[in-house]
């Protein structure tokens, strides 16, 4: 009995203690912004890999004397702070990877909104603007959503043959990042479904099911299944990549031709072999649609679908088909190629 009371009063204490952390949080999240603007209607703004982006953040009063502070908020390196640039409203200070591409907008003597210019895939995520005025510092939390694609990425060995450091190297060889979490629900929400499980850029696995089956979940309903953070240098499984628009576009060349033919017919019209992010980008935002099967760079042979018809493959929905990895001395399709 002794046991069971000691264990009650514990668990009531670390529960008195979450209500008053969790009460002190909310009263800190809850107050009364006096300096900045809450952003209006909506926080979240969208742009394209090498666009440019503005992240509005406005003063409703300019303190005779404060420091405004952009950060980039990385949920992944807890008590890191990733600055982006710093001002005291008469000069500007930029840091990191982000400084050299960085700015305020300056609209007018109350705006220090950030401009960020040419756009990569990794500045996607939330960004804090603060106001830092002595004991009354304040702050703004703005997203930042690089609009792209999410495709699902297997290595030439099969099914579950990457590590974490794996799955990040194979989706930048082809042109993107690994997925955040988000970036894989947006893409299940615009019907993405996948059996396989893959690597996320947390470190955690999951695969979107849109269409439970048995093989997928059984009869569970729809939805997002996890494994959770799995250990990153002894686990294995596929990768989500997520890419967005590139400077360059995709074209395709007939065959039939294998893949050292393949990568010559390339590079005598100056380009070289697509890589599997560069076919998603043209298929997403070019309207690449082809019915011809063609090489690609990690040597795998698919093709981009926008209208879908009985004979492309036979698949009622938009999307990139793939044959695997075929042989490469096998003379049976064209390629694609970009430039």
């Amino acid at each position: 009995m002794n046991c069971i009371a000691v264990l009650v009063t514990l668990v009531w204490c670390f529960s008195w203690i979450y209500a008053k952390h969790h009460h002190y949080h909310n009263q800190e999240s809850d107050k009364e912004l006096k300096y900045l603007l809450e952003p209006p209607v909506y926080a979240e703004v969208s742009a394209r890999r090498g666009h440019v982006a503005i992240l509005p953040c406005m003063m409703m009063i300019k303190p005779v004397h404060y420091r405004v502070k952009w950060t980039k908020i990385e949920p992944l390196k807890m008590g890191v702070q990733n600055i982006v640039l710093i001002t005291n409203g008469h000069a500007d200070k930029n840091y990191g990877s982000l400084g050299p591409r960085a700015s305020l907008l300056r609209a007018h003597s109350l705006d220090v909104s950030l401009r960020l210019t040419d756009l990569e895939l990794e500045d996607d995520g939330s960004y804090q603007c603060e106001l830092i005025n002595g004991i009354e510092d304040e702050n703004v939390i703005i997203t930042l959503r690089v609009e792209g694609v999410v495709f699902p990425y297997q290595s030439q060995h099969g099914r579950y043959r990457f590590t974490f450091i794996n799955a990040q190297e194979a989706c930048a060889e082809q042109d993107a990042t690994l997925a955040t979490y988000k970036q894989l629900y947006r893409a299940w929400t615009e019907g993405l479904d996948w059996c396989n499980a893959g690597w996320l850029s947390d470190g955690t696995v999951h695969y979107p099911i849109l269409h439970p089956r048995p093989a997928c979940g059984g009869g569970l309903l729809p939805g997002i299944r996890s494994y959770g953070p799995r250990h990153r240098e002894q686990e294995q499984f596929d990768a989500f990549c997520f890419t967005s628009t590139t400077k360059g576009s995709v074209f395709y060349i007939p065959g039939p031709l294998n893949f050292v033919e393949a990568e010559h017919a390339c590079r005598k019209e100056g380009a070289g072999l697509a890589r599997v992010g560069q076919i998603y980008s043209s298929w997403r935002f070019q309207m690449l649609d082809r019915c011809d099967g063609g090489w690609l760079q990690d040597g795998s042979v698919r093709f981009p679908i926008i209208n879908p018809r009985e004979r492309c493959g036979g698949v009622k929905e938009p999307g990139i088909r793939s044959f695997g990895y075929p042989s490469k001395s096998s003379r049976l399709y064209g390629v694609y190629c970009y430039r």
